[in-house]
């Protein structure tokens, strides 16, 4: 017996089968749902269930047991235990519809150790129009995608750049990312995602990164330079050595551009001489702020690092409906052919 699902804004509905998740329902039914990784590890398909209850086969890790006990779900692992109605988490923005461009390597430039700065040009007659936070996606020849955040709010020239990691074995970032050269091309389907700022909140932002998720939350600060309506900006950075710290004198500069700005690197593995914050940043947010009630907060970074957070924050009086997030998920690499 199938379920019926409302999305409360919209109005619209849709049945989802037996044992089928409440993404799948919607894209076969042709309605949109944000998501990304559709295996529970990113948090792009969270929802919130306004009426109903919702099961998992495995509990995903990119949703927490407190955030579940408040209602919240994530659309690509939910399955109905009933008729439902539900409202996606960023409700109320609206996002420039996606399109597929083939653009232009400009620059493949080494920022620290294993992190790559990639910058690409659209062509002249595309719009460049994305809310900074948002992502693309990069198609492969062999089949499917790699996702990475702009870094940037606004460059010259219709432009975008990313900061991208290179992974052990991963066949993009490892393979395909050193070997490109300026003017080779590549397609790419851009703007994705619903994580950006969110203006209407008015409270205080902490944002907290781990390693090359800095990326969006760069181009979402990059957004507020000189704003008369910024809010007090808190970013802590998580790396493990100092020369990972490749922005970090780009971000301190910031100062007397953000409104009460601070900046607060955090190593795991830093050297004897490190003056900073050591250890995790989930950990040195938790340390910095014992009443959360009254802040939004934004992170971005590794999938453990999000989940420990949320339940940090949340012991602390965060509340789950100013905590936006996004997960960074390795992909596996492309299969090539015999």
């Amino acid at each position: 017996m199938s379920n019926s699902v409302q999305i409360a804004n919209t109005g619209e509905t849709f049945d989802v089968a037996p044992e089928e998740s409440i993404l799948d329902a919607a894209t076969r039914a042709g309605i949109r749902l944000p998501h990304e990784c559709t295996f529970g590890g990113c948090g792009t398909c969270r929802i919130k269930v306004c009426d109903g209850a919702v099961s998992y086969e495995e509990f995903p890790m990119a949703l927490t047991e407190e955030e579940h006990e408040l209602g919240y779900a994530l659309a690509c692992q939910a399955r109905p235990m009933g008729n439902l109605v539900i409202e996606p988490a960023a409700k109320g923005l609206e996002f420039t519809p996606p399109i597929i461009a083939q653009a232009r390597v400009q620059g493949v430039n080494r920022l620290a150790g294993d992190i790559i700065q990639l910058v690409l040009s659209l062509p002249d007659e595309v719009q460049l129009d994305y809310r900074p936070g948002q992502y693309m996606n990069i198609q492969l020849p062999q089949g499917g995608t790699r996702s990475f955040s702009m870094a940037s709010a606004l460059l010259p020239d219709n432009q975008i750049d990313f900061h991208i990691r290179q992974i052990p074995g991963g066949h993009f970032t490892s393979q395909v990312l050193p070997s490109l050269e300026r003017g080779d091309t590549l397609n790419v389907e851009i703007p994705l995602g619903t994580f950006c700022h969110r203006p209407d909140d008015w409270r205080p932002m902490i944002l907290a990164a781990t390693g090359t998720g800095l990326a969006p939350l760069k181009a979402i600060l990059e957004s507020l330079l000189d704003n008369e309506d910024c809010p007090p900006v808190c970013l802590y950075w998580g790396m493990r050595s100092e020369a990972d710290l490749y922005a970090a004198k780009e971000i301190a500069s910031w100062r007397g551009r953000l409104y009460e700005f601070e900046f607060i690197p955090v190593l795991s593995r830093s050297s004897e001489n490190w003056q900073g914050r050591r250890g995790y940043v989930q950990d040195a947010v938790a340390n910095d702020y014992t009443d959360m009630s009254e802040h939004a907060f934004y992170l971005c970074g590794a999938p453990e690092m999000i989940n420990q957070a949320k339940q940090l924050f949340m012991a602390r009086g965060a509340d789950p409906d100013f905590i936006y997030a996004d997960s960074f998920t390795f992909q596996a690499p492309v299969a090539v052919a015999a």
